[in-house]
């Protein structure tokens, strides 16, 4: 998997983030979600160097970057700090404008940053979310049971923690699975990555704080922040066979947070990039490239 790209460890200040950078042309920053890496992308990735420069990163407290413990208002795992952190890797990288695009917890991210850093992010593209402020907001029975996992890993240290310890790769499969329309989009070297990143003790207390702070201090920058919207073109795609489909009017949710918003469905469950990557590829390079 990403043969043909560098592999980077790259100092941002509080954290050292992994990437993996290949391709020519402009900058298009690639962000994992929940339980996963950057090998989320290894399908598209590759053709998309062929258009842009791509960095694929692990979020801090995921993969191979560094894992940091949480601390009492959950700020460590906050999209705010988590956005700073991508901003700073792209400038690093000489990337002072940048695209960028964002799956589950990698969309929030992709969210903040473009709240808190409108001048760096030239276009945008969230895969299978709705804002978390709108959650929260509304929580409804079937997505409480379908997204129960958001109030079970925000529970108070290490009740989560050691209960996903006793049994990780059960855990990370059993998710894989339940949000996914069929498990065939994963392979068998892709599994492999997760289930040895996943496993570590660190990633699970930094993912369980990732939640937590979706729970408290990004709600209160959330809320600090209604009033305000995306500038930038905003690209928004979902899974036809996932909970959010079911749920909301997707599109709906996010045109009172971007001013120009565009997308639609893909026939498939939450990993459009693994489980639809030549549709979700033709929706990126369509968006981006225009």
């Amino acid at each position: 998997m990403f043969d043909d790209f560098e592999r980077r460890r790259i100092d941002v200040g509080e954290v050292a983030l992994h990437a993996v950078i290949g391709g020519s042309g402009p900058p298009l920053l690639l962000l994992h979600g929940y339980p996963q890496t950057h090998v989320m992308w290894r399908k598209v990735a590759p053709a998309l160097a062929a258009r842009f420069t791509v960095v694929a990163t692990d979020l801090r407290g995921y993969g191979d970057s560094d894992k940091p413990p949480g601390d009492s208002r959950h700020e460590t795992y906050s999209k705010r700090r988590m956005a700073e952190d991508q901003v700073k890797l792209m400038v690093a990288l000489g990337h002072e404008k940048f695209q960028v695009a964002g799956h589950d917890r990698g969309g929030r991210v992709t969210h903040r940053m473009c709240l808190d850093h409108p001048d760096r992010v030239r276009r945008a593209a969230v895969l299978d979310i709705v804002p978390t402020h709108t959650i929260f907001s509304n929580l409804s029975k079937d997505v409480a049971f379908g997204y129960y996992h958001w109030l079970f890993l925000s529970q108070p240290f290490d009740l989560p923690e050691r209960l996903i310890g006793g049994a990780p790769e059960y855990f990370l499969e059993r998710k894989l699975g339940q949000w996914s329309a069929d498990m065939g989009g994963f392979d068998d070297a892709a599994l492999a990555e997760y289930r040895r990143c996943f496993r570590d003790p660190a990633t699970i207390h930094a993912s369980c704080e990732d939640y937590r702070a979706a729970a408290t201090i990004d709600l209160e920058h959330d809320a600090a922040d209604l009033e305000i919207r995306i500038g930038c073109p905003l690209l928004v795609l979902w899974g036809a066979r996932g909970l959010m489909h079911r749920c909301y009017d997707v599109l709906e949710t996010w045109r009172s947070k971007a001013t120009d918003v565009r997308g639609g469905t893909l026939d498939c469950g939450h990993f459009l990039p693994e489980e639809a990557p030549d549709e979700t590829l033709a929706e990126m390079l369509a968006f981006f490239e225009a």
